[in-house]
């Protein structure tokens, strides 16, 4: 049998992965090939390399800040509103994180395989990068539409994988995976105003969009593989755009993995309001 983990995206709400994948890892379930998209890509890749060093990767969240990830340039924003730019902030912070992280690293090079997911700008179609540089793979599968730049990678133009495939379930069946773990960012279901910068609003809206991806898939391939949805965080109040809780996630979401299982996994349709697993009653 051959397990997945499937990481999704959601920007700083990926944290919450990562006490999944310390829970996980605790309770010694270990995957065979991992595949990420958008954030979870990151998160993957870094799995990838380190699958017994969840702590570390935690403590790079910790220290992560927003402005880290979107350095605020004002001319080239408003080149980008005026037509003249296709992104309003330039993926060069990203990078620099990213190539301090992963270093100079193929994906082949990785312990464990790893697939990180894209989307071609042109035709829309998914696309699945399992070789090449990492570096450049995540910022392909991280180009948020209109946020960062598209880059251009052996020929395509590439985007957020999330943009048509959040949660690849289908990368991983199609993978061969016979046992599928998929481990959710959720969204900011509880918030009680509005994310106050664009970057915010553009991915809380983002992620709403991508959720019900999840739903149809947990329902394609239930009885197709042995799926397990780990439940996310419910109530959740933090916007995807905000960096300064990756330590209250991370922990909440390793006490809520490990609780569920020890409870046996409870299996349940995916709650389209949270983004969760509920058990059935």
């Amino acid at each position: 049998m051959a397990t997945a983990f499937v990481l999704a995206g959601g920007g700083s709400l990926g944290a919450v992965e990562v006490g999944m994948l310390a829970a996980l890892t605790d309770a010694d379930v270990q995957p065979d090939f991992v595949v990420g998209t958008s954030v979870g890509a990151a998160n993957a890749v870094w799995f990838a390399l380190h699958p017994s060093d969840v702590d570390s990767l935690a403590d790079q969240w910790v220290s992560l800040r927003g402005r880290d990830v979107f350095p605020v340039r004002p001319v080239r924003g408003l080149l980008g509103l005026l037509g003249f730019r296709d992104h309003l902030v330039p993926n060069s912070g990203l990078r620099r994180l990213l190539e301090r992280s992963l270093g100079s690293i193929d994906l082949t090079g990785t312990v464990l395989p790893v697939h990180v997911g894209a989307t071609d700008v042109l035709s829309g179609a998914e696309v699945l990068l399992s070789k090449g540089p990492a570096v450049d793979a995540v910022l392909a599968s991280t180009a948020i539409p209109a946020v960062f730049p598209p880059l251009h990678l052996d020929g395509r133009y590439l985007m957020d994988g999330g943009a048509v495939n959040n949660n690849p379930v289908s990368h991983a069946v199609g993978l061969g995976a016979d046992q599928v773990w998929v481990l959710p960012t959720g969204y900011a279901c509880a918030l009680t105003s509005p994310p106050r910068s664009a970057i915010g609003v553009a991915l809380q809206a983002l992620t709403l969009l991508v959720n019900h991806r999840l739903v149809v898939d947990v329902e394609r391939y239930r009885d197709e593989v042995d799926l397990r949805v780990v439940p996310s965080l419910c109530p959740l109040r933090v916007s995807p755009g905000d960096f300064s809780h990756a330590r209250e996630l991370i922990d909440a979401a390793h006490a809520s993995t490990r609780d569920w299982l020890a409870a046996g996994c409870p299996a349940g349709p995916v709650h389209q309001a949270c983004g969760t697993t509920r058990p059935d009653s």
